[in-house]
């Protein structure tokens, strides 16, 4: 099956699930992130849309336990960048409907917490088909060392993500069921 199909199946049935209120361990999250070898002060999330994971308490959590948080900006040239953000700062809504932060202040997380549509045992990740994260963490990846953390659920899991050069791998992905290294 190729990507787009395998897109829409998977992004159907997230619609489906969309009731059912599944949600990630933030008690796990934290404890997992303090029991790694990473010291991380900037986190990088994103704004959820069409029934992804949501990862906006964790950017609140974690602003409340002093650590910077950004979200992501879509530029020209579909090129992504973080900018700095706080739980309670106005957004705007960019050209694909999806709330960005107004400030200017650009920002490199540490650790990046990326949405997907699939993933497998692998680390790979099936995004919506743009290449924005692609893009954003060959770029970063330049610059300093980020850990990409792919936040999903477990009825997400393929056998296997079709992959092509363009697809980076995440460092870990957690589900409401396991944390995959």
């Amino acid at each position: 099956m190729n990507k787009s199909k395998i897109r829409s199946k998977i992004i159907k049935l997230r619609k489906n699930y969309a009731n059912k209120n599944f949600k990630i361990n933030l008690e796990e999250f934290f404890s997992f992130l303090k029991t790694s070898k990473y010291n991380f002060k900037n986190l990088g999330g994103y704004y959820p849309s069409n029934f992804e994971i949501d990862d906006l308490e964790i950017l609140k959590l974690s602003e409340k336990k002093n650590f910077k948080i950004s979200l992501p900006i879509i530029k020209e040239n579909n090129q992504m960048d973080f900018f700095k953000w706080s739980y309670n700062d106005p957004l705007k809504i960019n050209k694909y409907g999806i709330p960005e932060p107004i400030s200017s202040k650009k920002f490199y997380p540490d650790i990046l917490l990326v949405p997907l549509v699939g993933y497998d045992n692998h680390l790979n990740r099936l995004g919506y088909g743009g290449g924005f994260y692609d893009r954003y963490i060959e770029k970063i990846e330049k610059i300093k060392k980020v850990i990409k953390i792919g936040l999903a659920f477990s009825y997400q899991k393929l056998k296997n993500v079709p992959v092509n050069h363009h697809d980076k791998k995440l460092d870990f992905i957690i589900t409401e069921k396991e944390i995959l290294k």
